[in-house]
């Protein structure tokens, strides 16, 4: 397992993160005993960070996470977001939703509480709300470092400016088939040493062959993907799922990410994306061609 520094943080983690929407049951059946077994697992092969969120499973996902790591709380840094979709990102709901995950994660502090979806309220709102209640809790010493969550990286841009936040986090916007973040956020989060965090390299299971069910709806969308991964053939792997590999490895290997997450139930996908994690990159000429395949060329904001 490699590790890196968390920005600004000081935050020793393990650039392969552990996401928490599947152990929530989002995206399919599990159980505690499963959630239990891939948590240990994930700890026995390096990995110390873990990102969970009240939305996933409607708190089963904090509440399996807890429970698993009672006795072992301070080998991970866990990060959690506020607030639960659907409520106003305001000063009192973001307490409440904090104090509730403390409580289901069994732990007196959260190492980084992230504003979950910034696509889903103002900045205005945000800062005056949710931020704000985040500034109170660190002054607490409930949370340790304070972060951003979006889909759309020109959202979190502002908030990098504010010097309050310590990571952005996004998802599906620095991967093989979308880069974008690469030009949009990643110099200005260098220049404020905010630390990025990296979600859904897959793509929502399409560059592993197996859309999400909500991305099957979008066939203009999964029709450009598909187009993608026709001229990414160069890197694909023998067998199944043949970029999943290097996907996993464009992101790990990418100096701009901190940590790159792995949502998953099983453990042995977890200890085939963990084998990626010995700084094995591509080639020079091999970044250079993917680069100029889609430069500027979103995915998922366009469709």
């Amino acid at each position: 397992m490699e590790y890196t520094v968390l920005g600004r943080t000081g935050f020793k983690v393990s650039k392969l993160g552990l996401g928490g929407a599947p152990l929530g049951g989002d995206f399919g059946e599990t159980s505690d005993e499963i959630v239990f077994n891939v948590i240990q697992t994930a700890l026995d092969l390096g990995i110390n960070f873990i990102d969970t969120a009240p939305l996933y499973g409607k708190g089963e996902s904090e509440r399996r996470i807890g429970k698993a790591l009672k006795g072992k709380r301070d080998q991970v840094i866990l990060a959690t977001k506020a607030v639960m979709r659907g409520d106003p990102y305001t000063y009192e709901n973001t307490i409440k939703s904090v104090e509730e995950s403390l409580k289901r994660l069994q732990t007196d502090w959260i190492d980084l509480i992230q504003l979950h979806e910034a696509d889903m309220t103002t900045f205005e709102e945000a800062m005056d709300g949710t931020i704000r209640a985040f500034s109170k809790l660190k002054e607490e010493g409930k949370v340790r470092a304070i972060g951003v969550n979006a889909g759309n990286v020109d959202l979190l841009i502002p908030y990098i400016k504010t010097g309050i936040v310590d990571t952005v986090q996004t998802f599906g916007r620095y991967m093989l088939i979308d880069y974008s973040a690469k030009d949009s956020l990643f110099p200005i989060a260098k220049e404020w040493n905010v630390a990025v965090i990296n979600g859904s390299v897959l793509g929502m299971g399409i560059l592993a062959d197996a859309p999400a069910p909500f991305i099957k709806k979008n066939q203009k969308l999964l029709e450009e993907a598909e187009r993608r991964k026709e001229k990414l053939s160069f890197l694909r792997k023998s067998g199944p799922k043949g970029l999943a590999e290097p996907a996993m490895r464009f992101s790990l290997t990418c100096p701009d990410i901190a940590v790159t997450l792995t949502g998953t139930t099983s453990t042995m996908s977890l200890k085939r994306n963990v084998s990626y994690c010995d700084g094995r990159g591509f080639t020079e000429d091999e970044n250079q061609k993917i680069f100029q395949l889609f430069e500027g060329k979103k995915l998922f904001d366009a469709y």
